[in-house]
Formats: structure tokens, sequence, C-alpha cells
């Protein structure tokens, strides 16, 4: 039988989802959980590949498995032994064609940034020391949704068999006087996308790209025309649709 896992988890000490041999990452942490509970070696997949530093506020992973055992309960043992900055919310029985990454429909995004220095913010925000003309950054946000080629802002070598993505919404909000968050949501997110996307909308903002320019870097679909990839503290997993 196929389980979604439906969990949270706070990035910053990890190397990302993926199980990697130089560092501990949140898939690693949730087999090992898993196959402890189960007594038997457990494999899950993700809905996706956050980078390392990158946080998911609902993130869903897929394993197999053919004993008995009450998920209710297994939630909430699982729960309990993962590390602290790591939280399940339920494992649910689903149908077995369901594929965690390739079932999604859409992935939601945040970036978030502020303007003024916060103790409570530096971990999860990131802290810009510019004025911001965010009329054009939305103007530019909405041009995202004309296109679906985005290998402009894919990292370079990356190993993807295409770089079309659709993108459903894409615009800044504003909290406070001083912070705001970038919401980005598509069926799909080339590595390292979202973090190059607000680099270089933030180039916009800045008054250092004008918007026909922005429409030629996605044209041209080369990464050196985009803007710098911003830092991942500040990028959070906020949904994933199936």
């Amino acid at each position: 039988m196929r389980f979604f896992v439906w969990f949270s988890y706070d990035g910053t000490a990890y190397h990302g989802w993926q199980v990697q041999p130089n560092g501990v990452t949140v898939q690693q942490e949730l087999e090992r959980c898993l196959s402890m509970l189960l007594r038997e070696k457990i494999e899950v997949v993700g809905a996706g590949r956050t980078d390392a530093g990158v946080h998911a506020r609902r993130m869903v992973a897929h394993f197999d498995y053919e004993g008995t055992y009450d998920m209710q309960n297994l939630a909430y043992k699982l729960d309990h032994a993962l590390p602290e900055d790591i939280s399940v919310w339920s494992v649910e029985p689903v149908s077995d064609d369901m594929h965690a990454r390739f079932s999604a429909k859409r992935r939601t995004y945040h970036y978030y940034i502020h303007t003024h220095k916060s103790p409570f913010l530096r971990k999860y925000s990131c802290q810009l020391h510019y004025k911001l003309d965010f009329e054009a950054m939305n103007q530019a946000a909405e041009v995202l949704r004309e296109y679906d080629d985005f290998g402009a802002f894919c990292k370079a070598g990356s190993d993807v068999k295409t770089t079309l993505c659709t993108i459903y919404a894409a615009r800044w909000h504003q909290t406070s006087e001083t912070e705001w968050y970038f919401e980005i949501c598509a069926n799909r997110f080339l590595r390292n996308m979202v973090r190059a996307v607000v680099g270089t909308l933030i180039e916009v903002g800045r008054g250092r790209m004008t918007l026909a320019e922005f429409r030629r870097v996605i044209e041209k679909g080369s990464r050196t025309g985009a803007g710098e990839s911003m830092p991942a503290h500040a990028l959070f997993l906020e949904n994933v649709e199936f």
C-alpha cells in the first residue's frame, strides 16, 4: 500500500531535501525514523527537492508499506521521533498510482524580505538595504505568466529534461510597513528557479532593469542574463496541491 506523509520543516540545519553523502538531509531523517518505527527499510519520495537552507510549511512525501499499522498512531510516533525542526501532520493511505512528485498539480513558494533590521526575522527573511519599486516588480511578475520556458532562471548545469513550466500566480504582498513576501505558484519549478526569479525582480525594483529588459532575459533563456540567486533562508515551500 502507498501512504502520504504531510509534514513541515525548518531547513536551516539540513543540506536540502534529497539524501546525499556529505550532509544530513530531511529525506534522510524521515527515512531513518520511518524505518525504525516500521522495522523495515523505508524509502520516501518527496514532492520536490528543496535546496540547502530552504524551509517547508506543507510538504508531502510517499512511501510503500505492506504491513499493518495504525497510521494515526504512526503519525504521532513519527512526529515525536523526528528532530524538533521537522513536524509531521498526518500519514494517510492513498491509491497506489498516487505519486508525491508526479501527481502534484501545483506548488506554491513564498520568499520573504524586510527592509528594517529585525532580530526576529533574520533567520527566515532576507533584509534588503535599498528602496524597491514594488509596483514595477509586480508588473514584471505578471509578465512571467505570459511565458512557459524559464531556462533563464534555472541553475547552470542542472540535469533537467525540460525548462517548461506553467506559472499560475506571481505577486508581491506587503504585510507591514517594512515586510513583504513574493508568492509564486506553478505546476513545477526548476532548480534554484524561485530564488533567481526573485533576484531578477529585485533588479527591476531597484531600477537597474526595465520591463522590456526583463522580457528579454526570459526570452534569451540564459542564466547569465538574470539577477543573482537570493539567499535560501528566506524561501518557504508553502503548499503542494494534488
